[in-house]
């Protein structure tokens, strides 16, 4: 616990030369690595030169006083508990600055016990706060293609799942797209992955910017997007299919020293329930067979799945 105290680097920024050197000592021999300093300004300064976990600051001081100090460290994008001392005599001050982002106040005369109890609530707020943050990130990156920045296979199977049981659980229509870059290999051979990376980022782009946020959208895999589309039939789902196959139809894909790839085009296959499908593997499955069929009737098309005559 002693090491991990003095991994802690804590900032205190009074003027008041006596009230800073209390607190800093009484901080040192809890264990902590402790800075001081006598002005806001300073206090800055500091923090262009250094990482710290926590920031105790007197309210009034000349010049910056500590709610501005605290308006000053979040407006850089800090994540820092901030500390604010005050007098029984400002705890309305001390109140706006915690309205201003401070975490939280301790009062003159100093109460060690106090001091040290709200020095702890702030450190582990802050360490349970990082802890989530890099759960959310885990999560995302788990469930987000790195390249596209679109859901990855994982995350649409489970979600194609959801789907599929709240459309037939409240007889609702769903309808999918499975979308494929047409003659991609020929794109990759002839300009390269970097070039064709670039492609797969921007077909993403336009898939996205031609769906609605509830859509879902996700690479399924190498050169192929997959779109859900809740309580959308297949009428309306054709009509965004086609806005997409065009949008790509017509884009000028360069590389990123501006030579132009050729021509890029998608085919798209569209399924839905019930009329097609009931379950999530007949849904990719019609899908993929109507993706197949405009591939082989000339590409670049957008075909809705028909029961074989």
């Amino acid at each position: 616990m002693a090491d991990e105290k003095k991994n802690i680097q804590i900032l205190i920024v009074d003027d008041e030369a006596s009230a800073r050197d209390t607190v800093a000592e009484l901080l040192a021999e809890d264990g902590f690595s402790v800075d001081t300093t006598d002005s806001g300004m300073n206090a800055l300064e500091m923090l262009d030169q250094k990482t710290y976990d926590l920031i105790i600051s007197d309210l009034i001081m000349p010049k910056m006083d500590g709610i501005s100090l605290t308006k000053n460290i979040k407006d850089l994008g800090l994540d820092i508990p901030i500390i604010v001392i005050t007098g029984f005599a400002t705890i309305e001050h001390a109140v706006d600055s915690m309205k201003a982002g401070a975490f939280d106040f301790i009062t003159k005369p100093f109460n060690f016990d106090h001091i040290k109890l709200t020095v702890e609530k702030a450190l582990e707020t802050k360490r349970l706060m990082e802890m989530a943050h890099e759960r959310e990130f885990y999560k995302k990156l788990s469930n987000s293609d790195e390249l596209t920045d679109l859901a990855n296979y994982r995350s649409f199977s489970e979600t194609l799942q959801t789907e599929i049981e709240r459309a037939t659980r409240y007889n609702r229509p769903l309808t999918v797209m499975m979308i494929d870059i047409d003659d991609f290999k020929a794109c990759n051979d002839t300009y390269g992955h970097l070039a064709g990376d670039m492609v797969l980022k921007r077909i993403a782009q336009l898939i996205k910017k031609n769906t609605r946020g509830s859509d879902f959208v996700a690479r399924y895999g190498g050169e192929e997007f997959f779109v859900v589309l809740p309580e959308t039939a297949e009428d309306e789902a054709s009509v965004v299919a086609e806005r997409i196959r065009e949008e790509v139809d017509e884009y000028a894909f360069e590389t990123d020293d501006g030579k132009p790839l050729g021509h890029i085009s998608v085919t798209i296959g569209i399924s839905s329930l019930p009329g097609k499908a009931t379950t999530k593997r007949e849904l990719v499955r019609t899908a993929d067979a109507a993706l197949y069929e405009g591939k082989a009737s000339g590409k670049n098309r957008v075909i809705r799945y028909a029961e074989p005559a």
